[in-house]
């Protein structure tokens, strides 16, 4: 049967294992995706622990890691239009996408582009998308200053990228390992700790116009002081906090076309993945923990498929 990595209860890595699962069948709206690459995202260990979005469905256990996928499609749902067995696709997984058989909703689903490789499609439905999402969000006019906190990490990285691809000044604050990875960005690096916010008040003397959050908690809490409207602070991290403070939670459209938005501004050379590690399927535990510990620049994928 097809192997998974799964979790069979919260906890820590100790939960985390490698099971046979059937294959699953698609039902309306499905598609069935014989995995080549699947993206790693902070959510994955976070849902472990028990953390989970507010009004996510209960989690069925054991329950296979992964959220975000590319790969060839083998069976098609009921009621499916503009796909057919043999696409390449990439998308959201809602069966996990550690595994060698996934089940994507075909309207969170979208055409790999021949250029786009499968590891660098598997890193755009959760990180690349939620970037895109919330510098559309901010809505904000070219030329104004844009400040991204978690600039090191896949969401950080790609929206540096597509708002700089947008006209706008991009300060990141990011670890001090990772100063030449922010700025190879196109972003102005600000170390992160403790009086950040004072360091990008002199990097941005005239302020800035928009927080695009990605830590949450008091780093959050100082980079709103720095804004004069509160309504250009999103934070994709902490949606309690945020809204406290006058924000808004990045609102996440999760369709097709923005699927289509990401992987044409990797095509046309707008925005690199920045894929710093690939694991095999059977390494999916190193993978997880090469996240979970903090030490991943940019993008890590487990490749199900080689090539």
């Amino acid at each position: 049967m097809p192997q998974a990595y799964v979790y069979s209860r919260n906890g820590g890595p100790e939960t985390e294992s490698f099971v046979d699962l059937p294959k699953p069948v698609p039902g309306p709206g499905e598609l069935l995706v014989a995995v080549h690459a699947a993206g790693v995202n902070p959510v994955d260990w976070k849902r472990r622990t028990g953390f989970g979005p507010v009004g996510a469905a209960a989690v069925t256990l054991p329950a296979v890691f992964g959220g975000e996928v590319a790969g060839l499609v083998e069976q098609v749902g009921a009621g499916v239009e503009g796909f057919a067995v043999g696409d390449a696709v990439f998308g959201n997984s809602s069966t996990g996408g550690y595994a060698q058989y996934t089940l994507v909703p075909a309207e969170t689903a979208a055409h790999k582009p021949a250029a786009l490789s499968f590891t660098d499609a598997s890193t755009l439905p959760i990180a690349a998308a939620t970037a895109y999402d919330g510098v559309q969000q901010l809505d904000l006019p070219a030329g104004a200053t844009l400040l991204v906190t978690g600039a090191g990490g896949g969401v950080g990285v790609a929206a540096a990228q597509i708002a700089a691809h947008a006209g706008l000044r991009v300060i990141g604050v990011a670890g001090a390992a990772k100063k030449s990875f922010v700025e190879d960005l196109g972003a102005v690096y600000v170390e992160s700790g403790p009086g950040f916010a004072e360091r990008v008040r002199a990097a941005a003397p005239d302020g800035v116009d928009g927080v695009y959050d990605l830590v949450g908690g008091t780093v959050l809490e100082e980079a709103a002081e720095l804004l004069a409207d509160r309504s250009k602070l999103i934070s994709g991290g902490d949606r309690v906090t945020v809204a406290r403070l006058g924000g808004a939670p990045v609102a996440r459209e999760r369709s097709s076309a923005v699927l289509d938005a990401v992987a044409r501004l990797v095509t046309e050379g707008a925005l690199d993945p920045r894929v710093t590690g690939t694991f095999p399927l059977e390494q999916a535990g190193q993978a997880l923990r090469a996240v979970e510990e903090g030490h991943a620049q940019g993008k890590i994928v487990i490749e199900v498929v080689s090539g």
